[in-house]
């Protein structure tokens, strides 16, 4: 005879699957959790834990009896452990080397004691195998491990043999444009007997080329945006070709943060495609004094196609539904881009304008209501906001959002009212925004620390599970797993997609890719036989994570290593020419 709390459980249960079964499956926000310091910047090191970073300055997470500035998220229990960083990480940038190897690089001069100056950082994060964190640490040796160069707002890239490319940045912070600048690029581990390079390029796209856009090309060059400018620069040549400018006259770096990515890349021929959204019209000649946080930011997205014939075609515009300042765009692993965060109007910096809003904030009117990007639809018909939820949590300057690893994370044990629960989805990660000197409270557009997820429609549905899935692969090596699909999926479609997802802060995903494998799905719908890259150049070496996609619904991510997981440099690995 069951008790009457087994019947109530059952119950329980019960009802929360007839509520959650009732109304169909839909985007929204569920906001869980607060970050204990800014989320700044943003970077997943494991399929539960990401780092955020701020400045140096008054956040109310504490450690050794001052404010921290780093932090461990855990994505299971929406709660943030305090980092012990040396430096000040205030705008700097990092990524993920061929080993697993998480490096920040840069910063700035600090503004309390407990910090150091954070410039020249090298911090490093060694791979963290406890899913809660515990004993993973952040090592720094400011006096024998560091950049060659002062670097405040640079960027970073790990390219094709597994180290992190930093470029540009300026010595240390002047008001509004980049007044000081390192036109130069250098690598982690060094290369060129640590000599930084100079570059043409960042000389030109003065003074509004912070946080340059960089992305690493499927044949290992990189293409870079500055300014309104553009170029394929050749590491091992150390040559550059010159691309058409982003058209009418839209500007879209640091100070004037559009955003950019990489299109996915697909089978056969992994063709480049870079897609632009935001920014501005305003020119860099005008003064800061003399603009204002009402002055209308840019709607315009550009695309080209990075081959011989599609740059000679040049630029491909439409326009998003509104104007943005400091979206972020994130690569989903069906091949959509979600655009989420920024404003309509202003810049991204802070009390640099006549008419900052609120505290601080040079950017006003946020844009509350994300976009998705279709690039295989028709122009003019590839962004909607359909069915998109609106949220009303302002995501201005200083703000981050990632897609999560796992995309639906429970406790082991799980449970149906676990199952049932929404609040416990957690796809896109959104968090910070802080257009402000330090942590502002009480007026418009303080300093947030809530933690946000956007989820979509799947997130409440059954879905594809894999299962056995290796944890290292090679390039162009085909490798076998089991799936799980749910009977109302016909599976007439099947996308299995290998992403880095990439280092969040300023209105750009450093190191984000996307690249689809071939993948054959068994007659008993069983096994998934799937094809690696076919080399280092088409997927850097180093992590990612496997989705499989079944008819538009999305399955958890699986951990691997890409390659042969040795520290940087590694040498070629696969078939080089495809």
């Amino acid at each position: 005879m069951r008790s009457s709390y087994a019947l109530l459980f059952l119950a329980f249960i019960n009802q929360a699957f007839a509520s959650t079964t009732a109304a169909p499956p839909e985007w929204n926000f569920v906001q869980n959790g607060t970050s204990g310091i800014l989320a700044l910047e943003a970077i997943f090191v494991s399929p539960t834990l990401a780092i955020f970073f701020d400045k140096a300055s008054n956040d109310p997470l504490m450690i050794n009896d001052h404010a921290a500035w780093g932090a461990l998220w855990n994505i299971e229990t929406n709660t943030a452990t305090p980092l012990n960083v040396v430096s000040d990480t205030f705008c700097a940038s990092g990524g993920i080397l061929s080993n697993g190897t998480m490096v920040s690089v840069g910063g700035h001069i600090p503004i309390i004691p407990a910090a150091v100056d954070g410039r020249m950082a090298i911090r490093i994060f060694e791979p963290c195998a406890d899913l809660a964190g515990t004993n993973c640490t952040l090592f720094e040796d400011p006096e024998h491990l560091h950049l060659e160069e002062t670097r405040w707002y640079p960027s970073s890239l790990r390219i094709f043999d597994g180290s992190l490319m930093v470029v540009g940045g300026i010595h240390e912070r002047t008001a509004f444009y980049n007044v000081d600048p390192v036109n130069n690029f250098e690598f982690f581990p060094p290369k060129d007997g640590g000599v930084p390079r100079p570059s043409a390029f960042l000389e030109r796209s003065l003074p509004a080329n912070l946080f340059p856009r960089v992305f690493a090309l499927p044949d290992g060059r990189v293409l870079m945006i500055a300014n309104n400018q553009t170029i394929i620069y050749d590491i091992e040549k150390n040559t550059e070709i010159i691309l058409p400018d982003i058209p009418n006259g839209v500007r879209v770096t640091n100070p004037f943060d559009g955003s950019a990515t990489l299109l996915p890349l697909s089978p056969p021929h992994f063709t480049p495609e870079v897609l632009v959204c935001g920014g501005t019209t305003t020119s860099d000649q005008i003064q800061p004094a003399n603009l204002s946080s009402q002055d209308p930011a840019s709607s315009q997205c550009s695309r080209m196609t990075i081959t011989e014939e599609g740059i000679k075609r040049g630029w491909e515009v439409e326009h998003m539904l509104e104007p943005r300042i400091m979206p972020e765009m994130l690569l989903l692993p069906n091949g959509e881009v979600i655009i989420v965060n920024g404003g309509q109007t202003g810049y991204a910096a802070f009390n640099a304008v006549k008419d900052p809003v609120g505290n601080q904030s040079d950017a006003d009117h946020p844009a509350f209501t994300p976009s998705l990007y279709t690039p295989n639809a028709p122009l003019g018909k590839r962004i909607s906001n359909k069915d998109m939820p609106t949220t009303n949590i302002a995501r201005l300057y200083h703000s981050v959002a990632s897609l999560t690893p796992l995309g639906y994370v429970c406790p082991p044990l799980r449970t149906a009212i676990i199952e049932a629960n929404l609040s416990n989805n957690r796809n896109i990660l959104i968090a910070g925004s802080n257009p402000n000197g330090e942590v502002v409270n009480g007026t418009k557009f303080a300093t947030e620390f809530r933690v946000e997820y956007l989820n979509p429609p799947y997130m409440s549905m059954e879905r594809p599970v894999m299962s056995n899935v290796p944890t290292k692969i090679g390039f162009n090596q085909r490798f076998n797993v089991d799936v799980t699909i749910p009977k109302n999926l016909k599976a007439s479609s099947i996308k299995v997609a290998l992403m880095d997802l990439g280092f969040s802060s300023h209105a750009f995903h450093s190191s984000s890719r996307l690249v689809f494998m071939e993948a054959r799905l068994s007659p008993d719908r069983k096994k998934l036989s799937i094809l690696s890259p076919p080399n280092n150049r088409v997927y850097p070496p180093g992590p990612g994570y496997i989705f499989l996609t079944v008819d538009d619904v999305t399955s958890s991510g699986a951990h691997v290593m890409v390659g042969n997981g040795l520290p940087p440099p590694v040498a070629d690995q696969g078939i080089l020419k495809i």
